[in-house]
């Protein structure tokens, strides 16, 4: 057999790297190509995509992006702000040169750690940490069988929605959805992420954005969803206050699928959610069984896992003091700050 060579992405690999992503069973949506594009737009990440060749042919791709920060630290990571976005292979030899090849780069860069995102556990001998499940599950083909689906008590406030008049609307631009969603991430004491991500996830995925609003058309609720194959997944959201009497939320999500559905999607992924946090119990309610993430880790240059995310106890009190901050202040603030994170 052909042995396995692995080098860096070039501009002419673009269409055979997106094509691979398309028929990989491993590849997720968070190995599309146009996230280099976001991560370095949005956030000045630098890009080391990785791709494994066996003679002329593409047997896997790693996408990781190089994070530094003054408050976070210099880490190597596939990828920022993305849920699952491990080595995508043909076979277990292009899989093993990736991981070999990203370990050697994270060491050649002077990084404190490598953060590879894995579904599952893919390499034993390094740290791992399963902060992060996943919600997923198919879809019928018949709406009604999928609100039939849906445990009794949480199809119930799913009624409730619909009984207060509320309505679904697919927006052509984020202007809706960031005011809820910066609105929400301020009330939780945590930053923004940028405006002009969101633009730039409608601009190069072509990301959909619905928003529900009540029943005099004032928007009270957002979701940004991803479309993949035959999934849909709705990734960010935000919504006001008064949403929760609406039952907006759970009104949103079953809106998002019942139109999945009768688009012929075939899966819905709930996205990721920490564990012990409203939003997994939420996920859980409407009958999506967590999965656990493998996040797998080589340090370098630091003795531990870093707990860069609000259930950290040393965070608390930043948690406490942002929520204080004006709005306009926070999302002035926010994207300088999260930029680091992902």
């Amino acid at each position: 057999m052909t042995p396995v060579r692995v080098c860096e992405y070039r501009r002419d690999d673009r269409a055979r790297w997106e094509a691979f992503v398309e028929r990989c069973p491993q590849a997720t949506f968070f190995h599309r190509i146009g996230w280099r594009d976001v991560l370095e737009r949005s956030f000045g990440h630098r890009a080391h995509y990785l791709l494994a060749e066996r003679g002329a042919e593409l047997a896997g791709v790693l996408p990781l992006a190089e994070v530094k920060s003054l408050l976070f630290g210099h880490a190597l990571a596939s990828l920022p702000f993305c849920a699952v976005a491990g080595v995508a292979a043909a076979d277990a030899e292009a899989g093993e040169a990736l991981h070999q090849a990203a370990q050697a780069l994270g060491a050649r860069l002077g990084v404190q750690h490598l953060e590879l995102r894995n579904a599952a556990p893919r390499l034993p001998l390094w740290p791992r940490q399963e902060l992060y499940a996943s919600f997923r599950r198919a879809l019928h083909p018949d709406p009604e069988a999928n609100m039939l689906a849906i445990p009794r008590k949480q199809r119930a406030m799913v009624r409730k929605g619909m009984k207060q008049g509320l309505a679904s609307e697919i927006d052509k631009g984020v202007e809706r959805f960031f005011a809820l969603y910066a609105d929400n991430v301020h009330r939780h004491g945590t930053p923004p992420l940028p405006r002009r991500y969101f633009e730039l996830l409608l601009e190069v995925f072509g990301a959909e954005i619905l928003t529900v609003v009540d029943a005099r058309g004032n928007a009270v609720s957002s979701v940004l969803s991803f479309y993949f194959r035959d999934e849909v997944l709705p990734y960010y959201a935000g919504d006001r206050v008064e949403a929760r009497e609406l039952a907006a939320n759970d009104f949103k999500y079953w809106e998002l699928m019942r139109r999945a559905c009768e688009r012929g999607v075939r899966v819905f992924d709930f996205g990721r959610s920490k564990a012990g946090t409203g939003p997994y119990d939420f996920k859980k309610n409407w009958g999506f069984e967590p999965a656990h993430l493998a996040y797998e880790y080589c340090l370098y240059r630091r003795s531990s896992i870093p707990q860069n995310n609000p259930l950290n106890p040393k965070y608390r009190a930043l948690i406490a003091l942002w929520r204080r901050l004006p709005l306009p202040v926070a999302n002035f603030l926010g994207p300088h700050l999260v930029k680091g994170l992902g």
